[in-house]
């Protein structure tokens, strides 16, 4: 399944796929050429239709989990000072996802949206940890009767576009859909110091199925 986030980019890319194959055939004469346009094509459609990919989630039950948003890899878990949301000490575990990825994003917690900021900033590698100051995010914070999330999309060197209709006063519910940011990208998820981290650097957490941290 395609999903509805990233629609209009993917048949944008069909579209283009469908035109380069037909003009090729039509128009180019040697066949190595000729046929290296259409594998070209066939390859484009083939990573496109790989990254819009949504597939079903099965989400584990139970309002202590903070669920992660985000397929990928983790790259950092580490103690800091988050001024935003939390306003004190915060867990940061920080998810980069390549283009090979599910790029959808999920809730992590069932709860309300308390906090949303968006902003227009740079565009470091989504690795680096400058980005997660610096580069084009949106800025959500989430709670419920056992504490409080506070997540980053935040936008790679490639990526241009972050989807998040998420807004102040929404009630969502973990594992769940709400967004995606488009051809690479990185998810900073804070916790609060009391909560049990349940992955290491070096994992790599399937969103709206892998359990980051749970709630003490």
């Amino acid at each position: 399944m395609v999903t509805k986030y990233g629609l209009d980019v993917f048949l944008v890319v069909v579209g283009i796929c469908i035109l380069l194959a037909l003009l090729a055939l039509l128009f180019i004469e040697p066949r190595i050429p000729k046929y290296s346009v259409v594998a070209l094509s066939i390859v484009l459609f083939g990573f496109t239709l790989n990254f819009f990919r949504d597939p079903e989630r099965t989400t584990p039950e139970g309002d202590r989990n903070v669920i992660a948003p985000a397929d990928g890899k983790v790259i950092v878990v580490k103690k800091v000072l988050e001024h935003e949301f939390f306003k004190s000490e915060a867990i940061q575990i920080s998810i980069f996802m390549s283009p090979l990825n599910v790029h959808v994003n999920r809730n992590p917690i069932t709860g309300k949206v308390t906090h949303y900021r968006y902003l227009e900033g740079e565009y470091f590698a989504a690795f680096e940890d400058k980005a997660s100051e610096k580069n084009e995010q949106s800025i959500v914070g989430m709670e419920n009767g056992h504490g409080k999330v506070l997540f980053k999309q935040i936008a790679g060197f490639v990526a241009r576009r972050i989807v998040c209709p998420l807004r102040v006063g929404d009630t969502v519910v973990a594992g769940e859909r709400f967004g995606m940011i488009k051809f690479g990208s990185r998810v900073d998820v804070f916790v609060p110091v009391s909560a049990k981290i349940c992955v290491n650097v070096g994992d790599r957490p399937v969103a709206g199925e892998t359990i980051l941290a749970q709630f003490n």
